[in-house]
């Protein structure tokens, strides 16, 4: 999620607010005595690379493998805040192990809580230049500027006293929309926090998640995960805020299909799958499919929203693989990443969710109902649901005016409060008698060449 209004809104005060809390306190926090590192920002260097003797899959899931303390930035510009950025053992979604880096930001009220916000960005890229920890760092590249709109979110956190935990959840070979991946990535990075000698919080930290729409995947997805993948991270997690959710990718392929804003995004999580998931799609695609998702190999979200209005899937692939569930393979692939297929987590959520999408260019799917314009709201009314039917507390919000912009600025000013009354015990709100129902989350299956579309 891009644009000029909230770049606006966001940016200026959120760094007003970070320097401004720094420096009322009278002193950076203990974490700055670090040595800083200088040119944090580049896009590969010595930092983000393992080269220890051991094999990375010999280190258990978490492991920190380096550390070092930078300045925060704000659009390059450096603030009093102090960051620790941790290079941690992790996996991706083929079980392959990886490093990636995840950045902590430092409260400037030093020591107060002992527990930690993770927050994932909506930085949704395939270039690994514009990843949270290179904007943290410093980097001014369009595309890591992203991060600097969502700071309003967190702000209010690091003033009360708590970390900020920012993981590449993308990882270093950025697999957008890969769900099970990015909740791997941010579960790890939550172990590291914990495993972390300079940052020395400890094993029993307290978490809280954060994620709207790029974010909303990450954050579910370790949700989702954590109590079989890290029942020690799962243990200490007091629930999560997300919005915009993104549930089943093959349902907002079709959602966004043709539409004027949104369609372009499609061109990144087709090409995210692919690379994610090791597929040649180029025995499927037209000539015009192959020129343009070649030119979106490494794109980011700028660089496709509202670039590609009317874009139809169709147009990507030759006439007889006009039904994505034709193409070989691309059915069991889109499983896969699909939420509503994935285990009920067993926190509480605060769910935000637009559903006036034609205000975005985005028309209703008469297969699927409304959307935000990106997001299909019948999708995220069914996988809150199902949160409920799991006994969890979901306070589900629908905006019927407003689409998935409009809802990211209201979920980036409220988010924090929920998160903070769950810190402090406060039992979880819930809506779960009032959520309408939603669309089936079944999984996808294969059709045969020629089928038309649907």
């Amino acid at each position: 999620m891009r644009t000029t209004s909230l770049r606006r809104y966001g940016v200026a005060t959120a760094a007003l607010l970070m320097t401004a809390g720094a420096i009322a306190t009278g002193s950076l926090p203990a974490h700055a005595a670090t040595p800083q590192s200088k040119g944090g920002w580049e896009r590969t260097g010595p930092f983000y690379a393992y080269t220890g003797a051991r094999t990375l899959a010999s280190f258990a899931p978490g492991t920190v493998l380096k550390s070092r303390t930078i300045t925060y930035h704000v659009q390059g510009i450096a603030t009093p805040v102090q960051v620790t950025q941790l290079l941690y053992r992790t996996r991706t979604q083929t079980g392959q192990a990886v490093a990636n880096v995840t950045s902590v930001i430092h409260s400037p009220v030093p020591d107060v809580t002992h527990k930690v916000v993770t927050y994932n960005s909506f930085y949704d890229s395939l270039n690994v230049a514009d990843s949270p920890s290179r904007s943290i760092a410093g980097s001014t590249s369009p595309g890591a500027q992203t991060f600097a709109e969502e700071q309003l979110a967190f702000t209010s956190l690091l003033s009360a006293g708590y970390d900020v935990n920012v993981p590449d959840f993308e990882g270093q070979v950025p697999h957008y929309t890969i769900g099970p991946e990015n909740g791997y990535m941010t579960l790890d990075s939550m172990r590291a926090v914990g495993k972390s000698s300079a940052l020395g919080l400890g094993s029993n930290t307290d978490f809280a998640m954060m994620g709207y729409s790029g974010g909303s995947i990450a954050t579910e997805w370790a949700a989702q995960l954590a109590p079989s993948y890290a029942p020690d991270i799962n243990r200490h997690l007091v629930g999560a805020t997300e919005g915009g959710v993104y549930v089943d990718p093959a349902h907002n392929l079709k959602y966004v299909n043709g539409s004027t804003k949104w369609s372009g995004v499609a061109l990144l999580a087709i090409n995210g799958l692919e690379r994610g998931f090791a597929m040649d799609l180029s025995p499927y695609l037209s000539t015009y499919g192959k020129a343009v998702l070649g030119a979106t190999k490494n794109a980011g979200i700028g660089d496709a929203e509202g670039k590609y209005p009317g874009l139809t899937f169709q147009q990507l692939v030759k006439p007889q693989y006009a039904n994505p569930d034709s193409i070989p393979g691309l059915a069991a692939v889109l499983n896969k990443v699909n939420a509503g297929l994935a285990p009920s987590p067993t926190i509480p959520f605060q769910i935000l969710q637009g559903a006036y999408g034609v205000g975005e260019g985005t028309q209703p799917s008469a297969k699927y109902g409304t959307g935000d314009g990106v997001m299909v709201t019948g999708d995220v009314r069914s996988i809150a649901r199902r949160y409920c039917a799991a006994g969890n507390a979901v306070q589900y919000t629908e905006f019927g005016a407003l689409g998935h912009t409009d809802v990211g600025i209201t979920w980036l000013t409220t988010a924090a409060a929920w998160v903070q009354a769950r810190f402090a015990g406060v039992p979880a709100p819930s809506t779960c008698s009032t959520i309408p129902a939603g669309n089936s989350l079944a999984a996808e299956k294969p059709v045969p060449v020629g089928t038309p579309a649907d």
